[in-house]
């Protein structure tokens, strides 16, 4: 990021630059000062960066620009010369399509069984003295969560690590007044800071993560959600595997899976997803070798290698999963710990349509990118191409697929050396899934209900109804953000993983930009430089 070093000090040299006080020797990480206000061209430049510094410095590996356009039009050209097809060789089209679903659902039944067969190799290191931990930021960017920010606060206070260590960071919009005037009201502890991020495009979370990014100077930045239940010893966890991994460990990716799965059909199903996602299929992906497409939250970065690959893309709606694999491409790994999150999943069919047309578009948007790369060695992207072309593919097909086959075999309409073969396949590429699911679920220490996982062909279905809307939004609007409601559920205020421990001491709310005192636990030699002047490292 020296480029954008450059541009700071430049704008910063005619302003005063805000400072903190020195920090005693052996004492708080945090002191009794408030952290200046920015100044607002600052803010105004930080937050421009924060939206374009990727696509200016490498455009090729942002998804601002013609690729998520290129991605739509390519699948609706594929599309159109399908139904075209269809119309015209009605046979051919089906031999076609026939052997595409077998190959897809070899290709998924192979993975799947080495998934059930492979055991997670989760990451472990020995305990150490807290004194030993390395500093540690979390941030948490919030739109419109004024309703849960009292559990997140209560939740992150749980956590179990040196207070002088560790510093949470609420990273809110400048016009979401509601949650804004929450937060300043609330009785954060010395920890805690409110971080304000300008009005801009676009607006998503990795642009705000981008903005929150310059005030870190930890050795480890977090990511968590608002409706987030993390385990209170994972972020200890990570620091350990971090202390005892070489400089190629970027990233520690925590489990996931939901609190309130019991509370319809639907976050059942979810959870079976997860459960396989993260027990099986991630697990499978470390020991290959391959690069892990992240969950939007529990990651656990070293920060000097998150910012040396640029840190988030702001135009791409599943910025995990891109940064996953960047990561990778750039020659680092990323591991696996066991301690988990619960989150909140969607009750209701739309919100989760909503919610999985995002994560198909951001798919797609991060396979044009890697498509179009070219500085990169080909073992270091086709895996990342298969994992993420796979999962569109199979959403985008899953129901035409399912349907030809069943209309061939009830109306005798093909060959049966055509529509035989792909049924079986179909049945054993369910069998398959249903099995890891069930492995996962066990190995996540999650009940396995057979009703629940005879739903799961049902619930794959919708996967398409989601990929035609994220199809459509490719063409028309490749960067909108469908935000995920929460606290909506029954479940939201039930008890977190563990009981939370007492409540810090009440301190009052802050300034304008910045609701705490000192900020994050610091690593510079000089505890009087200004935070504005060291946004890497």
């Amino acid at each position: 990021m020296a480029l954008l070093d450059n541009d700071i000090r430049h704008v910063a040299a005619d302003q005063p630059r805000p400072r903190r006080s020195a920090r005693p020797r052996g004492g708080h990480a945090f002191n009794p000062t408030r952290r200046a206000r920015l100044p607002d061209n600052l803010a105004t430049l930080w937050a421009h960066q924060a939206a374009f510094g990727l696509s200016v410095r490498r455009p090729d590996l942002s998804a601002f620009g013609p690729t998520s356009g290129r991605m739509g039009r390519a699948a609706l050209i594929a599309l159109a010369g399908l139904a075209l097809m269809a119309i015209t060789v009605p046979t051919l089209t089906l031999t076609i399509a026939s052997l595409v679903s077998c190959a897809l659902f070899t290709g998924l039944i192979v993975l799947r069984l080495a998934a059930v067969l492979a055991k997670p190799a989760w990451l472990d290191a020995p305990g150490c003295a807290d004194g030993d931990l390395p500093t540690a930021t979390i941030m948490v960017a919030l739109y419109r969560e004024a309703a849960v920010l009292p559990d997140l606060a209560r939740g992150l206070a749980s956590i179990d690590y040196p207070t002088d260590r560790v510093a949470f960071k609420l990273v809110l919009e400048a016009d979401d007044t509601e949650t804004i005037h929450v937060a300043r009201r609330m009785a954060l502890d010395p920890r805690f800071e409110i971080i304000i991020v300008p009005p801009g495009n676009p607006r998503t979370k990795p642009r705000a993560l981008n903005y929150a990014l310059r005030l870190c100077r930890s050795e480890l930045v977090t990511i968590h959600d608002a409706e987030d239940r993390p385990d209170p010893y994972q972020l200890r966890r990570a620091a350990e595997a971090f202390r005892v991994a070489d400089q190629r460990l970027a990233c520690v990716q925590a489990p996931l899976n939901w609190y309130n799965r019991e509370e319809t059909w639907l976050t059942r199903q979810f959870a079976l997803e997860y459960a396989a996602h993260f027990h099986a299929l991630l697990p499978l992906y470390q020991r290959l070798g391959w690069p892990l497409p992240l969950g939007g939250t529990s990651n656990h970065f070293r920060r000097d290698a998150l910012v040396r690959v640029g840190g988030w893309d702001a135009w791409n709606v599943t910025e995990d999963a891109d940064l996953g694999l960047r990561l990778h491409a750039a020659g680092y790994r990323c591991g696996l710990i066991e301690p988990k999150t619960l989150e909140e999943a969607p009750l209701r069919l739309v919100p989760w349509v909503k919610q999985r047309t995002r994560w198909i578009k951001g798919y797609a948007q991060t396979i044009g990118v890697l498509a179009v790369r070219r500085d990169t060695p080909w073992r270091r992207v086709w895996p990342g191409m298969l994992v993420l072309g796979g999962a569109v593919a199979s959403a985008l097909l899953h129901a035409p697929l399912s349907l030809a086959c069943l209309i061939a075999l009830a109306t005798r309409a093909g060959p049966e050396a055509a529509s035989l073969p792909a049924l079986a396949f179909m049945l054993a590429g369910y069998a398959s899934a249903i099995t890891c699911a069930a492995v996962a679920m066990r190995r996540a220490g999650l009940p396995v209900r057979i009703r629940d996982l005879a739903g799961m062909p049902a619930y794959w279905l919708l996967q398409t109804l989601a990929a035609a809307r994220a199809l459509r939004q490719l063409l028309t609007d490749p960067h909108r953000w469908e935000k995920t409601e929460h606290g909506v559920s029954a479940m939201t205020r039930s008890p977190c993983i563990s009981p939370l421990p007492p409540r810090s001491p009440v301190l009052p709310s802050a300034s304008d930009c910045f609701s705490s005192p000192a900020g994050d636990p610091d690593n510079r030699s000089d505890p009087n430089a200004a935070p504005a002047s060291s946004p890497g490292p």
